[in-house]
């Protein structure tokens, strides 16, 4: 059986289609994942950009103005700032809760976007209870900020973990009756 140059090119242009439906596939699976995130993304960089101008009109001052034009991107600058900081432990402290803790409240958020639609068919996480299992993981947050807090073995820094972990709580309450009021009327 011989096989001429025709067939070969055809063969590989056929499997060069193939691949590009993949790829194409692959972008239009994701398309409906990163257009909200880069929304989102945008949207609070512009409010904090805001807020940074009129906080320094009302103090009478120069806002942020030199990390990009009239000041776009410092909230870019901040956040590069932040990864580069020199990441300092307790020398007293428990360094595993410390470490530990953020990790904690930084994951639960994280995970609650499995329960999130992000198409018609494009659920991660295809579960009956998806709303109430976004309340039970957004709920271990408050649990990682005092684990830092205490981890520190300062009574300031604990003082200050009971009190993000009591404000967290104190916007899950109200947020969660709500849910449950609207999931409960619609079960009935």
């Amino acid at each position: 059986m011989i096989i001429d140059t025709t067939e070969v090119q055809a063969i590989n242009s056929f499997s060069r289609l193939e691949s590009l439906k993949e790829v194409y596939g692959i972008i239009w699976v994701l398309i409906p994942i990163f257009t909200p995130v880069l929304g989102i993304t945008i949207g609070v960089l512009v409010i904090v950009w805001l807020e940074r101008e009129i906080s320094a009109g009302i103090q009478q001052r120069i806002g942020p103005e030199y990390a990009g034009p009239l000041g776009i991107l410092q909230a870019l600058a901040d956040g590069t700032k932040l990864l580069f900081k020199e990441n300092l432990l307790p020398s007293r402290g428990d360094t595993r809760l410390f470490s530990i803790g953020p990790s904690i409240a930084v994951i639960s958020i994280l995970l609650s976007y499995l329960v999130i639609p992000f198409g018609y068919r494009l659920v991660l996480a295809d579960l009956s209870i998806g709303v109430f299992l976004w309340i039970a993981i957004s709920s271990i947050a408050p649990v990682g900020l005092l684990m830092s807090g205490y981890g520190s073995n300062n009574k300031y820094s604990f003082l200050g973990g009971l009190r993000a972990a009591a404000q967290s709580i104190s916007y899950e309450i109200p947020l969660t009756l709500c849910v449950l009021s609207i999931s409960l009327r619609v079960i009935r």
